[in-house]
């Protein structure tokens, strides 16, 4: 059994409208021992109008009073559940400077480094689909992808790294293809992978894949068994959970894969330093 979810959102995210305490009491529930909070910090995500008519961006973190409320948090499950601080950061060249700073300034457990945005839009909207090639699209994701984790490396798990094809779609914005061969983007994905092992990070495996349907985890397991080859260890799991319906999501599911995959273990991060919990 998994017992370490490292990828949730409470409602310091904007995409979620579940408090702490009720994301905590489910992970107690499903047995879980480890639960770290990962709320987003995406600076210069795209601002959308609060009901004042307000332009705001709904992935900009309350940093002092989120830490804090873990703190309160974790307080209150100690004894029940290992409670962790993380953060999400979304990676573009503007905000790499800043997260610098943020680093410095706030003591993490776990920092996942994610790429959500492809020159300031976010796949995950079907209008993005309106005015972009899928493969391109794609393709441009992922030298994104390399180029960010070439210049920030201040963080211990690259999350979800094909998220992009959760949402993909063809030229009418209607879905497309759920899966992808590995193979059509293996110039790019092999360089990505490669980096994440010559700075020792870990390589996040995102069950919200099965969550949208796609039947594996993101990444998909012709990836996860290229990293293995290229000499990879280190993994994280996480559910990527806004609600509690979604912690731990097919995680027995994934165990399984990752087993058969090759993987003893798997790794949580204290005071940013990784812990090994075997299968």
């Amino acid at each position: 059994m998994i017992i370490a979810d490292m990828h949730t959102h409470s409602d310091f995210s904007g995409d979620s409208e579940t408090p702490m305490e009720k994301q905590a009491e489910k992970a107690v529930k499903l047995g879980l021992k480890h639960y770290c909070f990962t709320d987003h910090e995406d600076l210069y995500y795209p601002e959308v109008q609060d009901e004042n008519g307000n332009p705001v961006n709904i992935f900009k973190l309350d940093i002092p009073t989120y830490t804090a409320k873990i703190k309160e948090v974790k307080t209150a499950f100690e004894g029940k559940l290992n409670i962790l601080t993380g953060i999400e950061l979304g990676l573009c060249e503007k905000a790499l400077p800043e997260y610098e700073e943020l680093l410095k300034e706030y003591n993490f457990d776990f920092v996942i480094g994610s790429i959500h945005l492809i020159d300031g839009m976010d796949p995950y909207y079907p209008n993005f689909w309106l005015y972009h090639d899928s493969k391109k699209a794609v393709q441009r994701y992922f030298t994104i992808m390399l180029e960010m984790i070439n210049k920030f490396t201040d963080f211990d798990t690259l999350g979800h790294l094909d998220y992009i094809f959760r949402y993909i779609r063809d030229e009418a914005g209607n879905p497309g293809e759920s899966h992808y061969a590995y193979r059509e983007y293996a110039s790019l994905i092999d360089p990505i992978l490669k980096r994440v092992i010559e700075l020792d990070k870990a390589l996040e495996v995102n069950t919200a894949g099965y969550k949208y349907g796609l039947g594996v985890p993101n990444p998909q397991p012709e990836v996860l068994k290229r990293y293995i080859k290229l000499g990879g260890t280190k993994i994280t799991i996480g559910s990527d959970g806004h609600k509690p319906e979604h912690l731990a999501y097919d995680f027995n599911k994934c165990e399984a894969l990752l087993k058969e995959l090759g993987f003893d273990g798997y790794y949580i991060f204290e005071n940013r330093k990784p812990i090994k919990i075997s299968f």
